[in-house]
């Protein structure tokens, strides 16, 4: 059975050797690179236990320095298989999710006939370098020039030009004896509408050879001479050659480039190409004139890793890289991502390398983005959310996002920096006289009474307050983490006064709605002990009946809302007696007396609420009733504040 001439190439394409015989082998971990595609393993074809199997997964090749064994993947499971040539395929076009083509007896005249429209395209390139020399390509070499490609680079990338008539490679390439119909089949002419001699596709164009992967011209793409021509750029059309979607310019030479440790960067277009790779940047490649496919990218994360896409930094830049990103994220993996580089706003690679220099470019690449940040960015910047609409908004946005990823793990990881990103962006700023208690303790009169002195309120009691109602909610919460996403607003308001609080607030904030031992697990080791037994050293904490009967969801419902809104009330109030304090360094006077004054009933006032409570919700660490402390300390407090002489 013959195959079609690109059935293998696609196979190759989608399959890596290091898996492949990662299956037979154990991978010698400290003299192998992973990430270069460099595998080293004990030789499956004759007994050893020095590491001289060597895998080169860029360029799919193996070799034993032992035995001398080498081949591709297809070799390597015919050999370790003892199957045929076509049982090898088959394994192996299983495993890369393709289906065999059906027998096909004229596959090997259609491979034929490839090779001959090969040949054609190989005649135009050389017909078109030989015109860019030519008087006629005066004009074209002077563009080059001053886009610094010289000679040098000129040949290197087989750059040449196609002059302005109508018929001139048509009648090159007739005079040397080449059927029309391969030339119009190769996309190089196209038929006359009105009956005449089919005209060439190309004229007065700077051409750029496309090759394929193993360096076999494909196609061309033509930049206009004329800037009113209607098409700057033109390439090639779909041809049993080239299909665009499946090809990048500067393919060979990148993946070769990146087999030796270069990043691999994605650029815009053949310039872009050009000039990164005369700045040293070798392992660069470019779409056809199109968004970047899913096989595009398959075939880039076949080179590497993570691969980085160069863009401008204009609208236009950016618009492209969020096209890439709806792409992507269905087709990303554990280990297989893009990173992003946004160049300055009018200026393309080689302006930057030409202006800035080749380090400017090298700093840029080093810190890339990672995909997320350009997610999080496309839909927050330029927005204001300033409503809980505008922020649910946000958030179905993200999650339809992320829920595209067909990785489980990897979805998991994009919404934990989700939620990062989304807590940095909506952390409250602290409010007006919050975090100035300690401030008005101390720039208190020093004629306060014994009792006030030593009260706990005085001596940093209203910080144990805050503590013990925080370990209290966060208590609940872990013992009922399901509730987490009910009070998750709350909980982004609630300002912690303990750093392992908070710690374990952010904690619960990113886990939320997962499972419970997920949540629990996250929550020990974000204070390096069990965290519900941590809280629970508190009496206070322990003895709370929504924790003492842990899953009772109702009764830590109601827990968890009373105590944030204490929280909550506790700090406005806090905020109102600040307030009132600074206004003591000028005149006291009646609005201040009456401003204190309802602070001070306002106190009672949650006091009495706080007398209905149960007992359990009284006491302290030392088992005496906090509110009647806070009490006698408030009223000592008072007394200073009101009867101290004014400053003057």
């Amino acid at each position: 059975m013959s195959l079609p001439p690109n059935f293998l190439d696609e196979l190759r394409t989608r399959i890596s050797l290091t898996q492949v015989a990662g299956r037979k082998v154990l991978w010698d971990t400290r003299k192998s690179n992973q990430a270069k595609g460099d595998m080293w393993a004990p030789c499956p074809f004759h007994q050893e236990k020095s590491a001289s199997f060597h895998v080169d997964d860029r360029k799919g090749y193996y070799y034993c320095f032992g035995c001398q064994a080498k081949g591709d993947a297809i070799s390597f499971v015919r050999e370790t298989e003892n199957v045929g040539f076509m049982e090898a395929i088959e394994i192996l076009a299983a495993e890369a999710g393709m289906q065999m083509p059906a027998r096909d007896p004229k596959a090997q005249e259609k491979a034929d006939h490839r090779t001959e429209l090969v040949e054609v395209m190989e005649k135009a390139v050389r017909f078109f370098r030989l015109q860019l020399r030519s008087g006629a390509g005066t004009a074209a070499r002077d563009y080059l020039t001053r886009r610094g490609l010289d000679e040098t680079t000129q040949d290197r990338f087989d750059i040449g030009f196609a002059p302005p008539g109508w018929q001139t490679l048509w009648d090159h390439l007739t005079g040397q004896g080449i059927a029309p119909e391969k030339i119009i089949e190769a996309g190089l002419a196209k038929p006359s509408q009105k009956g005449g001699k089919p005209y060439d596709t190309f004229r007065n164009r700077i051409m750029f050879p496309i090759r394929d992967a193993r360096g076999r011209a494909i196609a061309f793409g033509g930049r206009a001479m004329d800037p009113d021509d209607n098409a700057k750029y033109l390439n090639s059309p779909e041809t049993p050659l080239f299909d665009k979607s499946r090809t990048l310019y500067n393919q060979g030479p990148a993946r070769e480039a990146a087999g030796k440790g270069q990043p691999l960067i994605v650029a815009e277009g053949y310039m872009d190409v050009i000039a990164l790779a005369t700045g040293g940047f070798e392992a660069a490649v470019a779409p056809l004139g199109t968004a970047v496919t899913e096989t595009q990218l398959q075939m880039l994360w076949r080179i590497t890793d993570e691969p980085i896409m160069a863009l401008d930094g204009d609208k236009a830049g950016l618009n492209a890289a969020y096209r890439v990103i709806d792409t992507a994220l269905p087709l990303l993996e554990a280990g297989k991502s893009l990173r992003f580089v946004l160049l300055p706003e009018g200026k393309d690679p080689d302006d930057l390398i030409r202006s800035d220099g080749r380090d400017a470019m090298k700093i840029l690449l080093e810190t890339a983005q990672p995909m997320v940040q350009l997610l999080w960015r496309r839909e927050t910047e330029g927005r204001v959310f300033d409503s809980p609409e505008r922020k649910a908004a946000l958030d179905k946005t993200l999650r339809e996002r992320i829920r595209t990823i067909q990785d489980p793990s990897l979805r998991s990881h994009y919404g934990e920096e989700i939620k990062s990103l989304r807590w940095e962006l909506f952390r409250p700023a602290p409010k007006q006289g919050q975090g100035t208690s300690r401030r008005f303790n101390a720039s208190l009169p020093a004629k306060a009474s014994e009792g006030t002195r030593v009260s706990m309120l005085v001596a940093g009691g209203k910080d144990v307050e805050l503590r013990l109602r925080e370990a209290v909610i966060l208590a609940a919460l872990l013992s009922t983490p399901d509730l987490v996403p009910e009070f998750e607003s709350q909980l982004e308001e609630m300002t912690c006064v303990d750093p392992d609080h908070a710690a374990l607030r952010q904690c619960l904030l990113l886990h939320a709605g997962k499972p419970e031992e997920v949540v629990q697990a996250a929550a020990d080791a974000a204070l390096g002990e069990p965290a519900l037994e941590k809280l629970c050293r508190a009496r206070h904490v322990a003895i709370t009946p929504c924790v003492r009967n842990a899953g009772d969801r109702e009764l830590s419902r109601l827990t968890i809302g009373e105590e944030l809104a204490k929280l909550e009330a506790g700090i406005g109030l806090d905020a109102e007696i600040a307030e009132a304090a600074e206004d003591l360094y000028g005149p006291a006077d009646e609005t201040l007396t009456w401003r204190l004054g309802q602070a001070a009933a306002a106190r009672q006032n949650a006091q009495k609420a706080q007398s209905e409570d149960k007992a359990e919700y009284d006491l302290g660490p030392n088992g005496a009733p906090i509110n009647r402390e806070e009490r006698s300390a408030f009223a000592a407090l008072m007394e200073t504040i009101r009867f101290e002489k004014p400053r003057s």
